[in-house]
């Protein structure tokens, strides 16, 4: 054993300078470029998930802008850290803006590093307000959050916001094959791609699992070896797995599964699993979305090998199928019934298309076939219409506009004088009695007498009997009148 205390990869091999920090270029940049142009703003706030890179680079942002070496310990005098997780009151905020008002003893600023600021309180952030808003010319503050949302905004407003990303699985991959070659490890590419595929994203997550897996495997780190201390499935049962089900092989599936929970995994991880690597056969599918598959050269292989032999059917269906179960799977009572039953209606999706050609399309034409039902009801229709039109042939009731065709005669009913029957016997008593206009008086009275009838168009359009008779009764009164 070594007289020096161990420290782990994370702390050991934690980047000291701009060049050495993974995967944050665009942010390391600006900030580079802010201090050669001197706009050093007096708030910064680094925000994004966990160990990513945010106080390793607020301290060498703040050894940078003093302009001190790594090894200057006189850069102790002016950065101060502050935990706002356990220092959340608002006596702690108060000591700092005590502090701020002193200027450096060495160097040109005084940088205030507060970790973890989102806990602060409510009335920490209202005594804090000020003095980020005006801080003395030689005090930087440096805010780092994993939560930008819980931040007030008033907060935000006064700081310079730079948001820093995941690490990729490149990247973290080049930074372990790094570390191992400085301590001597031989490792599997394939192996690191597990570990930081784990990690998704925190590179301190993947320095942790490596540091665990060498004192687990030696120096000697295989794919094997990290996938059984990760407890993480490897391509190998999935492939199996989706040869299984494009072969129809129900009892197969079954099997497999069952080895799997046997091995101590948790089913909602079997789903997730091969969720995303029915995903990765759909990417590989086409050229130009090879590189959205974060594997090894040989793993991508066997991906495109597979991807050939699956169709698209199969790949959309089966992912449909497994999100279903993946969201159902907390809230069911029978959770591995849950994920039988969707590996018995992945591997028969084949099986069904091997009966019917057509069962690939079996979803459409479920769509299609509704619109084609409520064509044939339209047609219908008019089938029936054909029947009708014989009523409607024989129209006595079309005859009814031609009601207004003996409304000619029933006009002298309404209006005596307008009336073109009593026309013909004015020319016969005209020669006989000169004196008409005394004719014409007594024949005025009569639209008089008639007049309570006018309301009766509507009764004598329905009836035509109490016309005639109202016909005969005018002339008997015409006759009267003339004297014949």
């Amino acid at each position: 054993m070594s007289d020096q205390p161990y420290l782990v990869s994370a702390r050991k091999y934690r980047p000291q300078a701009w060049d050495a920090v993974v995967g944050q270029s665009g942010i390391t940049q600006t900030l580079q470029q802010s201090i050669a142009s001197g706009q050093i703003a007096q708030a910064y706030l680094f925000c994004g998930p966990r160990g990513v890179g945010k106080t390793t680079s607020a301290r060498i942002f703040a050894r940078a802008i003093n302009g001190f070496e790594v090894q200057d310990e006189a850069m102790s005098f002016n950065v101060f850290e502050l935990d706002a997780a356990s220092n959340n009151k608002v006596e702690d905020i108060r000591s700092i803006v005590d502090q701020v008002r002193i200027p450096p003893q060495q160097g040109k600023y005084k940088v205030y590093i507060i970790d973890e600021v989102h806990m602060l309180s409510q009335a920490a952030f209202n005594a804090f307000l000020k003095t980020l808003e005006e801080p003395p010319a030689h005090a930087v503050f440096i805010l780092a959050t994993t939560e930008k949302h819980k931040i007030l905004p008033t907060i935000l407003s006064r700081c310079q916001i730079f948001d820093f990303h995941r690490i990729t699985v490149p990247d973290a991959v080049a930074h372990l094959q790094h570390i191992a070659s400085e301590e001597g490890v031989n490792a599997e590419e394939e192996a690191l791609h597990v570990i930081a595929q784990k990690a998704d994203g925190a590179l301190r997550d993947a320095l942790s699992m490596f540091d665990q897996l060498v004192a687990f495997a030696g120096k000697n780190l295989t794919y094997q070896a990290v996938t059984e201390q990760l407890h993480v499935l490897d391509h190998d049962t999935y492939f199996t797995l989706t040869d299984q089900a494009l072969a129809s092989d129900i009892p197969g599936a079954m099997l497999l599964f069952n080895d799997v929970m046997a091995r101590g995994f948790d089913a909602h991880h079997f789903i997730t699993g091969w969720a995303n690597h029915l995903r990765n056969l759909m990417v590989c599918r086409d050229p130009q979305t090879l590189r959205l598959v974060e594997a090894t050269d040989d793993v991508k292989a066997k991906f495109q090998d597979q991807a050939s032999r699956a169709d698209l059917f199969f790949l959309v269906g089966g992912l449909d199928v497994l999100n279903q179960a993946d969201v159902q799977y907390r809230g069911s009572q029978h959770q591995r019934l849950l994920v039988e039953l969707a590996l018995m209606q992945i591997c028969s999706h084949e099986a069904l298309k091997k009966k019917s050609p057509d069962a690939g399309l079996m979803v459409p034409q479920a769509v299609a076939a509704p619109a084609s039902a409520p064509a044939a009801q339209v047609a219908a229709p008019p089938g029936p219409l054909s029947q009708p039109t014989p009523p409607a042939a024989s129209p006595p009731e079309p005859p009814a506009p031609p009601v207004p065709v003996p409304v000619p005669e029933a006009a002298p009913v309404r209006t005596e004088p307008v009336e073109a029957a009593p026309a013909p016997l004015e020319p016969e008593v005209a020669p006989e009695a000169a004196p008409m206009p005394e004719a014409s008086a007594p024949v005025a009275p009569v639209p008089e007498k008639e007049a309570p009838s006018a309301p009766a168009p509507a009764a004598a359009s329905a009836i035509k009997a109490p016309r005639a008779a109202g016909l005969r009764k005018a002339k008997q009164q015409v006759v009267a009148a003339t004297g014949n």
